[in-house]
């Protein structure tokens, strides 16, 4: 089905909250986050407030406001974020202040800019790279990103150079949750780091798996942990003392992995749920396939075939389906376009992946504008060989204009990078809000349904 995201723009930051008073505040330019209030050497009446006061995690709204304008005050707001290598994130929009001199963006629209109309976390999502081809990845979930945001006057100045700052504010994004326990494990030949919630469990158990270029990622686990579950980010390739490349991929090791977290006393068995995106969800098919005891599944653009190596399982393989090299473009801008490129597991039996065997229930998450793969056409595949081996038909939700990398909320669109199977950059698909909503939506789909196959937080 197609998703119906519109009643999602007056939730999670796409839409208005309710009105909440707020202090009138005078004097010296002030930094206002919630209970501190910190001077800066500019020395103008207006201020920046971001709320809610205290801790907030990556994927939780704010509400950002600027008081003590003058009345009907254009100015410019801009947002930059320097990621852990150093690169710089930045963002700007056009506001007017209303007749008070308040600047409120859940009721003010914008005007232009990085996007325009009212989005109260546009400052975020629109988030763009100074150095082309570059993806926002939180790389330590231990330390926050830091958003710095600026006020400028007047319209002109909105760009990423110029214009009298007339106040700024410092807003800090965590990704674990107060008092989220994050546990490196190193058991056997697992590789993987575990973030449990708070309190003492049991709690119900997910495995989370990342795409192609391997490491250990590890933010989508640490947020979702503080949603009561106990998550563990699984490396699987070009981690530690794992396997460089991923010519070669052994269920048994992913099985060694469900054992141990099934095993852990502050996981509630017997089943346990699967998170995996890209080529982490075309793995997680793998394993629902070929393992026992995945009671849940989400797969996050997928595939259903093998792609760019050969999984194997005690004396049973799938081979990778063959590249077709003279069906890659170039778009315009100059970037390759490989959505056309894999040949497709209808043709290539062999390469599809055996998901009739999986006693799983499972969510498809689609981005339709997804062009590093057909993921569209892989759900759906795999849902009609599901129900024609009699099994329970898979939960789809396709998301029209979103991209290959659906993330957390408010993670910026990365339309285009590199790809490392491919060795360049490619086009990765989507338009920025269209895919910013669907990862809001996303989020909490996946939720709901982890939440649903285990009964709930313990």
């Amino acid at each position: 089905m197609v998703a119906n995201l519109l009643a999602f723009l007056r939730a999670s930051g796409f839409g208005q909250w309710g009105r909440r008073g707020w202090e009138r505040v005078s004097g010296p330019a002030q930094l206002r986050m919630g209970t501190q209030n910190t001077r800066t050497p500019i020395r103008t009446a207006a201020t920046v407030v971001v709320e809610p006061a205290g801790r907030v995690c990556w994927d939780e709204p704010v509400r950002i406001a600027v008081r003590g304008l003058a009345p009907e005050q254009p100015v410019a707001l801009r947002a930059s974020l320097r990621d852990e290598k150093g690169a710089l994130f930045r963002a700007h929009a056009r506001y007017r202040a209303d007749a008070r001199g308040q600047l409120d963006l859940q009721r003010a629209p914008a005007l232009g800019g990085s996007f325009s109309g009212l989005e109260p976390m546009g400052l975020l999502w629109a988030l763009q790279p100074d150095k082309p081809f570059w993806r926002l990845v939180k790389r330590d979930v231990q330390t926050p990103f830091a958003l710095e945001l600026e006020v400028l006057d007047g319209h002109e100045p909105a760009g990423p150079d110029g214009g009298r700052v007339l106040a700024r504010a410092v807003h800090e994004r965590h990704f674990m949750a107060a008092g989220v326990r994050r546990v490196p494990v190193r058991e056997g030949r697992v590789r993987a780091t575990l973030f449990l919630p708070p309190e003492p469990g049991p709690y119900p158990g997910i495995v989370d798996m990342f795409g192609v270029g391997g490491g250990l990622l590890e933010y989508r686990a640490s947020l979702l942990a503080g949603k009561g579950f106990a998550v563990m980010a699984l490396a699987y390739y070009n981690y530690d003392d794992l396997p460089k490349g991923m010519d070669a991929m052994h269920m048994e090791y992913f099985e060694e992995a469900l054992n141990f977290l099934r095993s852990h006393p502050e996981v509630k068995g017997p089943g346990i749920g699967l998170l995996g995106h890209s080529k982490g969800g075309e793995l997680g098919l793998a394993v629902t396939s070929f393992l026992k005891g995945v009671t849940a599944a989400v797969i996050i653009n997928g595939s259903v075939a093998a792609v760019g190596g050969t999984i194997y399982y005690k004396d049973e393989s799938v081979p990778s389906v063959s590249l077709l090299r003279d069906k890659v473009k170039i778009t315009k801008d100059g970037i390759m376009d490989v959505v056309e490129g894999l040949q497709s597991p209808l043709v290539e039996e062999k390469s599809f992946i055996p998901v009739e065997r999986a006693d799983t229930s499972f969510l498809f998450l689609v981005g339709q504008d997804d062009h590093n793969w057909k993921s569209e056409f892989y759900a759906n595949e795999a849902s009609k060989r599901l129900q024609a081996h009699g099994k329970e038909k898979p939960q789809i939700i396709l998301y029209p204009e979103a991209g290959h990398y659906i993330e957390p909320p408010y993670f910026p669109l990365c339309r285009a990078g590199m790809h490392l199977l491919v060795g360049a950059n490619i086009l990765f698909g989507g338009e920025p809000r269209a895919h910013a909503v669907a990862q809001v939506d996303a989020w909490k789909q996946l939720q709901t349904f982890f939440h649903k196959h285990f009964s709930g937080k313990n």
